[in-house]
């Protein structure tokens, strides 16, 4: 029998204990009673008498279920202050348990809801890793408890070609690359943590993307983080067996020490991660330190992002032309348009100072768009100042990732009625290796409607002879570093005459550039080379000077006929 039907029958008894006691002392007033005024007295006692006895049974259970609820909604109010840990009260349990336990029951839910949401607030879903917000409080509070003398590390890992991964594999095998790259920096840093056995563990998370982070809160040595380092860079090197795929990436690492790189986590970070692109620059797969000089550089990168975006909105940039010629005729046969920029403060910059900052932060692409303007303007006067021959310019890999890249080309020389015949687009060699198959179907429509399509700096990046052969190409450019010694050395005049035989046989015109003396264009002339460009008959001028240089050139070669 539970407490609930033993509260009914308890206050069914009590009633009709109430009743009987009622019944009897009416029944006594009236027969002891005889005036009317006492039976009505008596009448009015006994009828408040049966009517507080019946209160009283009705109340009981009233008042019990009362303080129940009472002590519920305290316990309810007790999440204000976060309490989500204590049981229902105790009269709820004795009055109504099956509500008891209903509320027991939501409280556990609503603790597993909290602790889910706090891991997923504090750790990474895929790695289980702490996230980034995680790890700087964490790291913060490691930080701050290093004592005077002692020193701490941060590191920052950024992962090579995992982009790759994901394209070619998809995301979902890129999330199970992210979690054994997790498990590789577990088992380097845990066995960092033996050889140290006394000291702090490093705390290990992804911060976010294929970028992971690692604090060391006591370190002993620089020497200690370079061996770190150069065990972080072995193990990620190591190919990755992913659903019968072996999958070959590498890592870019940042090292920053405290306190002389910061004395803040964030200082710290921002140092590593400076140390990190440093590394990647150099083709990753390996550590690099922070140091000032790299805060320099890294400064001065950002000064110079500034400065481009603030170049272009002030038409700080301007194209000098360089003319190139036949070798044998010494006919100008065309020109290639090079980027400067007029800083108001340095001067006259050459590409070479700004174009890698250009690339990285994607200002190339409105700087590409402002070439291609200027040089279709340039043709348009180039065919009223007499006839016009075709001009070279460069093309970045930044644009060629446009999606309106070809169709935007067209248009700007077509809005200055210029043919296509008139253009030749330069590729960097490396670029040239990487285009897709869409974008070459575009290069060769190009080529189709009268463009000439050139690859520039041959001899310094990698090339696929393949390739070659395949991509819509008529010239070659000769990186100038093949040539710079090619009148004094004889191993470089086998290199070039080589270079020479294999641009020769994918059927490619050469062009040899920056051309400094006589007898280097004759050797060139000797080994089949017909147009070179250099200061050995012209260097880069501004147009209206470029003008008049060609209308020299052609009155000299009618006089000379």
């Amino acid at each position: 029998m539970t407490k609930a039907v033993a509260q009914k029958i308890s206050n069914v008894i009590l009633s009709g204990m109430a009743g009987v006691a009622s019944f009897i002392f009416s029944l006594s007033a009236f027969m002891t009673i005889s005036e009317l005024n006492e039976q009505i007295l008596a009448s009015l006692v006994a009828g408040t008498f049966c009517l507080l006895i019946s209160y009283i049974a009705s109340e009981r259970p009233n008042s019990a279920n009362a303080r129940a609820m009472n002590a519920l909604s305290k316990r309810l109010l007790a999440v204000e202050d976060g309490d989500y840990a204590s049981p229902a009260p105790d009269m709820l349990r004795q009055t109504q348990p099956e509500l008891a336990n209903a509320v027991d029951s939501l409280f556990a839910e609503v603790r597993a809801s909290i602790d889910n949401a706090h891991a997923l607030g504090m750790f990474d879903p895929v790695t289980s890793l702490p996230n980034r917000l995680h790890f700087r409080a964490e790291a913060d509070k490691m930080l701050n408890a290093l004592v005077p003398g002692q020193g701490a590390a941060m590191v920052f890992v950024d992962l090579d070609r995992f982009k790759s991964v994901n394209d070619s594999l998809g995301h979902a095998r890129g999330d199970q690359l992210l979690t054994m790259v997790a498990n590789r920096l577990r088992i380097v840093v845990t066995a960092e943590a033996e050889q140290t056995a006394g000291k702090a563990r490093p705390l290990v998370a992804r911060l976010a993307g294929d970028e992971f982070t690692i604090f060391f809160p006591q370190i002993d040595s620089d020497a200690q983080m370079e061996r770190v380092g150069r065990r972080l860079a072995l193990a990620i090197s190591e190919p990755f067996e992913l659903q019968g795929h072996s999958i070959d990436i590498g890592a870019s690492i940042g090292i920053a020490i405290a306190p002389q790189h910061g004395d803040s986590i964030e200082a710290l970070m921002r140092a590593a991660d400076i140390a990190m692109y440093h590394a990647k620059r150099k083709g990753g797969g390996r550590h690099a330190f922070f140091s000032q000089d790299l805060l320099k550089a890294y400064t001065d990168k950002v000064e110079t992002e500034r400065a481009l975006t603030t170049a272009l909105q002030s038409n700080q940039f301007t194209l000098a032309l360089q003319p190139q010629v036949d070798l044998k005729s010494g006919a100008v046969t065309g020109a290639e348009a090079l980027l400067r920029w007029q800083h108001p403060d340095e001067g006259e910059r050459s590409p070479g100072s700004f174009m890698e900052v250009a690339e990285s932060c994607g200002v190339i692409s409105d700087i590409g768009d402002w070439v291609m303007t200027e040089c279709a303007a340039l043709l348009a006067q180039w065919r009223i100042e007499g006839e016009a021959k075709r001009l070279a310019f460069n093309i970045s890999p930044r644009q060629l990732d446009r999606p309106d890249f070809f169709d935007r080309l067209r248009s700007i020389f077509e809005a200055r009625d210029v043919p296509l015949s008139l253009v030749e687009l330069e590729f960097t060699e490396t670029a040239a290796m990487k285009v897709t198959r869409e974008q070459v179907a575009q290069i060769a429509a190009l080529r189709h409607a009268g463009a000439s399509i050139a690859i520039d700096d041959f001899g310094t990046g990698y090339s696929n002879i393949a390739r070659l052969r395949s991509m819509p190409l008529d010239r070659v450019k000769l990186d100038p570093s093949l040539c710079v010694d090619l009148d004094k050395d004889d191993k470089a005049r086998d290199v070039v005459q080589a270079v020479v035989a294999l641009i020769h046989a994918v059927g490619a015109e050469i062009v040899a550039e920056a051309i400094e003396t006589s007898a280097q264009a004759d050797i060139l002339r000797a080994m089949g080379v017909r147009t070179v460009q250099g200061y050995v008959f012209a260097p880069p001028m501004e147009a209206e000077e470029f003008f008049d240089w060609v209308e020299a050139n052609q009155a000299a070669g009618r006089k000379s006929a």
